[in-house]
């Protein structure tokens, strides 16, 4: 071992985390109508394949397009030549133009201040390298995407400090919170660089309201310190309250003069609103010169390639097409949230309410054993290996309160899903209608645990005490997770 770095041996990357454990235990037995009908449905993977059928024959009606020709003549060898990691201009002005018709022309951008980067992963570690020195800190609200422990933290050195968001408002973001995640990185002696948000939310499925914005704003002004705002799932809004960006908000306050402007940045990609995940194409949007020309610099490591950003372009500019298509998939996504909510509801599980995402934030509390973590992976582990439906725990989403999962339903067919929800339906009905009874009133008397917890947390943040899994979920390690899943199945 001595031969490798700290960077190769450390466990800092989060595979340990049930969310992508839970992905491992489908990859070995994962679910095929045909093939294998009792295998293990995803629902763990917020993939958006509800519109590939639109994407298709658009391509087959555009073959210069995808046969790399201009006009009926190829440029094979134009796209195949090295290309300045600044990538395509023609591509970047068909993107910016894009995102402001997601958010309904209310805030325009400017394509020289766009960085392209192979997905939003990518773009968010970049700012964490542009932004952040090993050692200083985030604060991050959550539930966040687990992603997140990776993204922004494996390689960057950088640190996360939770603002711990509750059910009790809906899980918004409110200035105590704020205010008390800021004081426990100075108690552990952390400079905070910013704030990072999800908006739409990642897993919530809600879009943040401009007072929540407005909060943001007024902190990192305060502070003096950045905003990241990750708006990948912009396009995915379909129902009212409508998608409000952070460049909206400031446009609107006439901040666009002032130094708070810079120190706003925006995560954009390709992945979930047209489902293109494969296709790896993320954007930075920043409006600090620095920043842009930093991240430029750095996006030689991961750069979209020449033929990806000629298709794309030509794809973005059919205006037509685009709004005909983010208009049919935002009626797919309201169809198939519509589905799950009103399935799970006549199986006695509840949704928080949303209107964005690809994912639904499911309140199982009242099927725990206990309120703790532990009787929440219990109920994970039953879900994975019995029911064969695999979604990903709160905990791995560092939800403060046992018994929230989140469940992707944009990954799967409207007969996948319906046989998903009868999998759980079954799974509810097999508890029995006492015991089902008994663990909902154990569920309406954790109010003064979950306070306690949350005080708990708090202290946590600044000590080195060992405590039990029920505490920390989130650091419980993979082999102690096998280990215990190995024993349920």
């Amino acid at each position: 071992m001595g031969l490798l770095s700290r960077k190769a041996t450390c466990n800092t990357h989060g595979q340990d985390s049930s969310y992508f454990l839970g992905w491992q235990e489908y990859e070995k037995n994962p679910y095929n109508e045909v093939n294998n009908p009792t295998g293990i449905i995803q629902m763990g993977l917020a993939e958006n394949q509800l519109c590939l059928d639109l994407l298709e024959p658009w391509l087959m009606k555009n073959p210069d397009a995808l046969g790399l020709k201009r006009d009926g003549i190829s440029i094979f060898k134009e796209l195949a030549l090295f290309q300045d990691y600044n990538g395509f201009p023609a591509f970047k002005r068909a993107l910016v133009d894009f995102m402001g018709e997601i958010r309904g022309n209310k805030v325009s951008f400017d394509p020289n201040r766009v960085v392209l980067t192979a997905g939003a992963t990518s773009a968010n570690e970049t700012l964490m390298f542009c932004l952040a020195d090993q050692g200083d800190a985030f604060l991050l609200p959550t539930p966040y995407y687990p992603g997140f422990d990776r993204d922004l933290r494996w390689r960057t050195g950088v640190e996360i400090v939770p603002i711990h968001c509750t059910s009790s408002n809906g899980f918004k973001v409110t200035l105590p919170a704020i205010e008390q995640a800021y004081r426990q990185a100075q108690k552990r002696k952390l400079r905070v660089k910013g704030v990072l948000i999800t908006n739409p939310s990642n897993p919530l499925g809600t879009t943040m309201a401009r007072d929540e914005l407005d909060l943001l704003i007024n902190f990192i002004e305060d502070k003096q310190i950045h905003l990241i705002s990750d708006e990948i799932y912009s396009g995915t809004v379909f129902t009212s309250p409508s998608f409000v960006s952070v460049m909206e908000v400031l446009k609107d306050r006439n901040l666009d003069q002032t130094q708070v402007w810079e120190r706003v940045h925006i995560v954009y990609s390709l992945s979930k609103d047209l489902g293109l995940p494969g296709f790896r194409v993320g954007a930075i949007y920043s409006n600090d010169p620095v920043v842009v020309s930093a991240a430029t610099k750095m996006s030689s490591f991961g750069l979209v390639s020449s033929q990806t950003q000629y298709l794309l372009s030509a794809m973005l500019l059919d205006k037509k097409f685009t709004k005909e298509y983010m208009s049919e998939n935002q009626k797919r996504l309201q169809k198939q949230q519509k589905d799950l909510v009103s399935g799970l509801e006549k199986a006695g599980i509840s949704c928080l309410d949303s209107n964005a995402g690809l994912f639904c934030w499911v309140d199982m509390r009242h099927l725990l054993k206990s309120n703790t973590f532990e009787a929440e992976m219990e109920l994970w582990q039953k879900i994975v290996y019995h029911v064969k439906i695999n979604i990903s725990p709160g905990s791995s989403c560092h939800c403060i309160e046992p018994g929230w999962f989140r469940v992707c339903f944009a990954n799967m067919s409207e007969s996948t899903l319906k046989l998903s929800i009868q999998r759980l339906k079954s799974f509810v009905s097999s508890i029995g209608h006492q015991e089902l009874k008994s663990l909902r009133r154990k569920a309406r008397n954790n109010w003064v645990f979950r306070l306690s917890l949350q005080s708990f947390y708090d202290r946590e943040q600044d000590t080195t005490t060992k405590v039990s899994f029920s505490y920390r979920p989130h650091f419980m390690s993979l082999s102690n997770i096998t280990a215990t899943l190995d024993a349920a199945a």
